[in-house]
């Protein structure tokens, strides 16, 4: 007997994430945050309603749309990218919204508004800088980082060696750190900075 499985949809996206997406395509912009992640990233910030947000890269504005998705009414959303035309784009999308505030220059504007209840840090500062990335975060502040590729070692491995910047997040000692798979070929990062 032959069983057919019901064709999977996808769930909708948000509608600001869904218009994100078509600026994206529209600019050919490819680097954008995958609705895995993105749905990881509206968790976190439903979980923290009256928290400070932040993400460094903002790019069209996709992530920052996932993260507005799970904003609470007190809560608020600063996000810096180094490319003005880009950040315009995006702040146009959120242009209606006093609870996102859009920085234009390198990631370490973030600094002055921390310490924050969810850092995605998307852009600037998890290689350049990853124990000031830590610094950034509030006691049970959340860290979620993606673009990583999966490994079945431990230590986990990249491109041939071991993966140091991987390590430094997963067992640094202020961190409560896990790796969760996104996509088979991709993971991503999330971590809670400890008391």
């Amino acid at each position: 007997m032959e069983t057919t499985e019901p064709a999977r949809s996808e769930r909708p996206l948000p509608e600001r994430v869904a218009a994100a997406h078509r600026q994206a395509e529209e600019s050919g912009f490819t680097w954008s945050c995958i609705p895995e992640v993105g749905r990881l990233l509206t968790l976190a910030t439903a979980a923290k309603p009256a928290g400070i947000i932040a993400e460094s890269g903002t790019g069209v504005g996709v992530g920052t749309a996932w993260l507005q998705a799970g904003l609470g009414a007190e809560a608020r959303l600063l996000t810096v990218d180094h490319d003005p035309e880009v950040a315009a784009r995006a702040a146009a999308l959120f242009a209606d919204d006093s609870r996102v505030e859009f920085l234009v220059g390198d990631w370490r504007l973030l600094e002055e508004h921390a310490p924050f209840d969810v850092f995605f840090c998307d852009g600037g500062g998890k290689r350049e800088d990853p124990q000031r990335v830590v610094e950034l975060l509030a006691p049970g502040g959340l860290l979620i980082m993606d673009d990583f590729t999966p490994s079945l070692h431990w230590p986990p491995l990249h491109e041939g060696g071991v993966d140091e910047l991987r390590l430094f997040y997963l067992g640094h000692p202020q961190l409560s750190a896990t790796e969760v798979m996104t996509t088979p070929g991709s993971s991503a990062i999330i971590a809670t900075r400890l008391p």
